[in-house]
Order: C-alpha cells, then sequence, then structure tokens
C-alpha cells in the first residue's frame, strides 16, 4: 500500500497502531525536521489531547463513512481557517498569536473527518509569496533540499508533508498556493473550482472568489477523499457548482507545453508535460494542441486581477481593524499603501475582468475536456529568492509570475486544477504538471491524476510518521 493519509487511517481503524501513537510519531518527527521550519506553532497537548479522544470513542461510534481520517494526525495552515484552539498570526507581527477563534465550516468538517490537529504550519506574511519565509520566522524549507524554497503560501503544510511530520495537511489557494508548494515538494495540490467548498462564517474573507482551501496530500487517493469528505453545501456566498459526472468515452486533452517567451518554461518541465499527454493518448484519448498565444491574454489579465484583489483585501482588512501596519514587512505596507490608492475605478475593472477571464476560460474549454500544462517554469528556487525587505511591489509579483506562469489563471476565472509530480529532473527533483478543467470536474481531474500517479515515476522520499516500519 502507499504510504498516505488513507493507509494511516487504515492502519488506526484495523487496531495495527492507536491514535495516540500516530500523534507521538508525528510529534517526535516534527522534533526530528524541526530545522525544515515547516511548523510555526505546535501544541502538543491539543494534539495529544484530541488523538487520545478518538481513541477513547467505541468502534461503533466511528464508522468509516464519517470518519475516513479518524485519528490521522494534522496540521492547520497559519492563514485561512481558522481552527479554534489554534492561534492564527498569518506570518505576521502584527497578529500576535492569541485564542478566541472558533471553528470555521472547514475547520468543523475536518475534525468531523477524524483528522487530530496539532499545530499551524509556516506561510510567508499574509500569503503574498510563493516562498514560506516571514521575517518572523520560521523559513520554511524543501525537504528534497533545504537549500530551496518549499514554496508559497502554504509552503509548511508542504515541507511537512514531504518530510512525513504528517501524510496530509491543510492548504489555502488564492494564487497558486495550494499547488506551487506541492509542485515543489512532490506532492499533490487540488484548488478546488469556485463554490465547492465551504468559506463560512467568515465568508469575506476569501478575496471576492479567487481563494479557496483544501489539502495538500501525498496521494491522489487522499486528495480525492478530502475532497468528497470536506466540499459541497458551501451556503454561500458564491453560487455552488454540482460537480459533473465523468464524460465517458474519448476526452479531448488540451496540450499547453511552453508558457511564451516572456515567460518562459525550462526544458525539462516542457517535455514532462509531452510525456503526460502522451500517457494519456495512448489510453485513447485526443490530444488537442493550444497555442501559447491564446493563453497569454488570459493569464496576463489573471495577474493584474490578482494583484489588485489582494491589495484592496489587504488594506480594508487593515483599515477595518484599525491595525498598525508599520509592524508588517516592507513589501506587505507597500501592497497595503497600493490598495488604500486603488480608485473605486480600477477595482470595478478587475472584478469586471474577472468576469470576462472565466467566459474566454470556457470559449477554451468548449474545444477541451482537460487542460495539460506545467504550473512551475523551473526546479524549486533557491530560499531567499523572494525577498520582502523591499517596496517593489510589481517587481515581486514579475518575479512569482515567472515562476508559476499560469497559477493565477484558474483562481481567477474559478476553474478547478490540480498539480502531481510525474517523474524527476536530472537533480532528483520532482517535474510537476497541472491539470485544468471547468467548474464542477474535480472528479475528472481527479480520475486522470490518479491514472497518471499509477504510472509511478516519482517516488516519495520520507516515510509517514507511524508508517516507517
Amino acid at each position: 500500500m502507499r504510504a498516505d493519509a488513507t493507509e494511516l487511517a487504515e492502519a488506526i481503524r484495523s487496531g495495527r497502531l492507536c491514535a495516540v501513537e500516530a500523534m507521538d510519531a508525528s510529534l517526535s518527527k516534527a522534533l526530528q525536521f524541526s530545522g525544515l521550519g515547516a511548523i510555526a506553532h505546535m501544541d502538543d497537548q491539543k494534539g495529544r489531547a484530541s488523538a487520545t479522544a478518538h481513541d477513547a470513542l467505541p468502534v461503533h461510534s466511528r464508522p468509516r463513512s464519517s470518519m475516513t481520517f479518524g485519528g490521522v494526525p494534522t496540521l492547520a495552515k497559519d492563514l485561512g481557517g481558522p481552527f479554534a484552539g489554534l492561534p492564527v498570526s498569518a506570518g505576521s507581527r502584527l497578529m500576535p498569536r492569541r485564542g478566541g477563534f472558533v471553528d470555521c465550516d472547514l475547520a468543523e468538517r475536518f475534525r468531523a473527518a477524524g483528522f487530530c490537529l496539532f499545530g499551524l504550519t509556516t506561510v510567508p506574511e499574509f500569503g503574498l509569496s510563493l516562498a514560506s519565509e516571514p521575517e518572523i520566522g520560521p523559513i520554511a524549507r524543501n525537504p528534497l533540499d533545504p537549500d530551496l524554497s518549499a514554496g508559497g503560501s502554504s509552503g509548511g503544510a508542504a515541507a511537512a508533508v514531504a518530510a512525513g511530520i504528517v501524510a496530509i495537511a491543510h492548504a489555502t489557494d488564492a494564487g497558486g498556493s495550494i499547488r506551487v508548494p506541492a509542485a515543489c515538494c512532490g506532492l499533490v495540490g487540488l484548488k478546488p473550482g469556485r463554490g465547492m467548498m465551504p468559506a463560512g462564517p467568515h465568508y469575506g474573507n476569501h478575496l471576492a472568489g479567487i481563494a479557496t482551501e483544501l489539502v495538500i496530500s501525498r496521494s491522489v487517493r487522499d486528495t480525492a477523499t478530502a475532497f468528497s469528505e470536506l466540499s459541497g453545501d458551501a451556503r454561500g456566498p458564491f453560487p455552488p457548482v454540482a460537480s459533473k459526472r465523468q464524460r465517458p468515452g474519448t476526452l479531448r486533452i488540451g496540450v499547453l507545453a511552453e508558457t511564451g517567451h516572456e515567460y518562459p518554461t525550462d526544458s525539462e518541465r516542457s517535455e514532462v508535460v509531452e510525456q503526460a499527454a502522451g500517457f494519456v493518448e495512448a489510453m485513447g484519448h485526443e490530444l488537442v494542441p493550444i497555442d501559447v498565444l491564446r493563453m497569454d491574454a488570459m493569464a496576463a489579465s489573471s495577474r493584474r486581477i490578482f494583484l489588485d484583489l489582494v491589495s484592496v483585501n489587504l488594506a480594508e482588512a487593515v483599515s477595518r481593524f484599525d491595525l498598525d501596519s508599520s509592524k508588517t514587512e516592507r513589501l506587505t505596507q507597500a501592497v497595503i499603501e497600493r490598495g488604500l490608492a486603488m480608485p473605486a475605478e480600477r477595482l470595478w475593472q478587475s472584478l469586471n475582468a474577472m468576469a470576462l477571464v472565466s467566459r474566454d476560460a470556457y470559449r477554451l474549454f468548449a474545444q477541451i475536456d482537460v487542460l495539460i500544462s506545467p504550473i512551475l517554469s523551473s526546479a524549486p528556487r533557491p530560499v531567499g529568492s523572494f525577498p520582502t525587505d523591499h517596496d517593489d511591489v510589481a517587481g515581486h509579483f514579475e518575479r512569482m509570475a515567472m515562476f508559476a506562469p499560469l497559477a493565477a489563471l484558474a483562481n481567477v476565472s474559478g476553474f478547478p486544477a490540480i498539480t502531481l509530480p510525474f517523474g524527476q529532473d536530472r537533480h532528483g527533483l520532482p517535474l510537476p504538471i497541472q491539470l485544468m478543467a471547468p467548474m464542477g470536474h474535480e472528479p475528472l481531474l481527479l480520475h486522470l491524476a490518479a491514472l497518471l500517479e499509477q504510472d509511478q515515476r516519482w517516488q516519495h522520499r520520507f516515510p509517514v510518521a507511524g508508517l516507517e516500519k
């Protein structure tokens, strides 16, 4: 069996180990790998209490159907949520860790699925980077090479999962923040489509619909199960989209191996897209080449919209809660100032442009069912490649665009997208691909991802805590 959260849950369910043993293994491994900086806040006592409570449940009170991940240790992200008892700081000294949070709808579902939480994973300040290196620390390093970034903004989650501290972890994605770290660390990351995930009760915190939450995991089956357990019945603010049944017969697979001369993808990462396309073509599906020029306008518009919404959202939050922005990093201050200075007309133009991006994406997908493309233009960047000790907002977001040129398109269009590794480069680092489909087609993405995963072109380097033997 694969070493993932599903296997760990089965080991607990069958009595091969108990939840407390699994938790102790995770806590021990967290200390062993503390140098990775994956965990920003750890609470051993809460973790053991949660695991003990699970072990105390009568077996008939935890049926397989309602506690799929019963007893499995996990971590929440230090941004999003919140999860009661885990004091979020969003990677900033502006928000000192303190209690008082109640579970959001998603947190309630995590607990109902049987997860036992024991901490928060490292994020960049307010999620403003594709590296998780906040000034307040720690720096999230890539377990595959600690000199490299684990990605952002769910970099701590990816580092923890790749190192095997936990088998699966909560993550959020507003501009690639699930998919980029997963891609950096050889993991699976699904950004669900707009309206699929619960966002309550703090609906206003989801950036006009570009942000969503789910997990980073070690297997497609874990991600598929998590999506099934945690999605649906979002209760606003965006109209729910019903999951579509997989379309029978031949699929039309759009193939975009290049990302253009302005944001070029290196040859190894372009070639793996072609290899993945050939793999699904051998199963009888039809390949449709996609001209990068057709994607350029949508991708560029998505990047501009992402920056505008992030700027205004952060500025509004600082104003509403009367926070002292001088306590934030220089880049964050500049983003806040940009948001405060933005005319209402500019914001409306970006909101209107969101609808146009979604319209144009639907036009593209009238000709294809799924798009295979790169998610990263290169190998994970060295630690320090995305500094935040400056006020060059445009330069910072341009560096992120160079690294993940298509990431924001899925967020702005509202379409679901999934990344997974499909091999390794000459340095032993993962070669990730991205699959994208129209709203409601998460099951199709998960189906294709599972088929690609079966080729076993990528092997995890570290075992999962509790499953070492």
